[in-house]
């Protein structure tokens, strides 16, 4: 009898045990593959620049979207082509929720491009990416707000002046907050596994 009693109580740990386990595997967090904002996650600063068309752009008005926001410039020989064809495959892989993404790329070189010149270039990764430019002044204020540094550099070749600059995607989630980041050579099917878990 006292054998079966302990049997019991046994296996009622291993269940109350089981229960637990799984309780505390299901609450946790969403496992992202990028960098993650600590939290309370901070709002995105809003800032406003002038499209190709005319329009005024704000990041405020991106709310119910999740922002893909990236920084760089249309004569860079590699990071920004290599990053505009990943956002590309990235959308590509998710046609369902294309029209809830957006991706946003911002110049680093306000002295050669012009809105048109960044819109043309994005537009032929995507014709739905946003292109922008602006003043030095509007632009070195939301290069501090979001943590850009460029360096500008001669590099001695035929491309003439190139810059260094930070090479990462923003994620801003559709409620306006900074969730995660990703760096430059990020699989594309890790940013895809992200958005999935932010749009369910």
């Amino acid at each position: 009898m006292d054998k079966k009693i302990l049997w019991v109580g046994l296996g009622s740990m291993v269940l109350v045990g089981l229960a637990i386990s799984l309780t505390l595997l299901l609450s946790r967090p969403a496992d992202f593959r990028g960098t993650t904002f600590v939290e309370p996650f901070p709002p995105a600063a809003d800032f406003e620049l002038l499209r190709a068309n005319g329009d005024t752009f704000r990041l405020s008005d991106q709310r119910g979207k999740i922002v893909l926001l990236f920084f760089g410039y249309t004569t860079c020989p590699d990071v920004c082509p290599t990053t505009m064809a990943e956002m590309n495959m990235v959308l590509n892989q998710i046609p369902q929720h294309a029209e809830q993404i957006q991706v946003v790329f911002v110049s680093v070189d306000p002295e050669r491009d012009t809105s048109q010149d960044v819109q043309e270039y994005v537009g032929r990764f995507n014709t739905s990416f946003i292109g922008l430019s602006g003043s030095l002044d509007d632009l070195e204020k939301i290069w501090q707000d979001f943590g850009v540094l460029r360096e500008i550099t001669q590099s001695g070749s035929a491309a003439g002046v190139l810059i260094n600059h930070t090479a990462r995607v923003t994620l801003i989630d559709k409620d306006g907050n900074m969730r995660l980041s990703y760096g430059f050579g990020t699989p594309v099917e890790d940013i895809v596994h992200d958005l999935k878990l932010l749009l369910k």
